[in-house]
């Protein structure tokens, strides 16, 4: 499966743990994948992958997650903003796991800013998030 946002997420909350919306299938082979989060339809080994952009990202965020999250776990990339952001807050954060999943099992994304502040972070419609059964 292949999706990105439908619209730009805007306004991020501080301290959540928020769901990224991935309202446009490029393709979804077997048709796993509804509303934002894919269901494993056999056990196996997925490759999971998110691409993230961000605008408005603040600089005294001390650090963002970006966390793919399964069934059986959460696999966390953690981020320090101020060494990947250009000058108008703007990063791209890229992000691949090989999760062990069973039958029905489900994977999405989330995005946690575990900072004070205001809830300005967007997520622009160039992310995107993807999966194949690799064994």
């Amino acid at each position: 499966f292949l999706a990105k946002p439908a619209s730009t997420q805007s306004n991020v909350g501080v301290n959540l743990n928020t769901d990224i919306a991935f309202g446009t299938e490029i393709f979804d082979q077997n048709g796993d994948f509804a509303s934002s989060v894919f269901t494993a339809p056999v056990t196996g080994k997925y490759q999971l992958s998110a691409n993230i952009f961000m605008q408005d990202v603040q600089d005294f965020y001390s650090y963002l997650e970006l966390i793919i999250q399964t069934s059986n776990r959460s696999y966390i990339n953690q981020i320090s903003p101020l060494a990947m952001f250009d000058a108008d807050g703007v990063i791209t954060v890229t992000y691949s796991i090989l999760a062990d999943m069973d039958a029905s099992d489900t994977a999405k994304v989330t995005v946690n800013i575990p900072n004070e502040g205001s809830n300005q972070l967007d997520i622009h419609t160039y992310s995107h998030f993807s999966g194949y059964l690799a064994c």
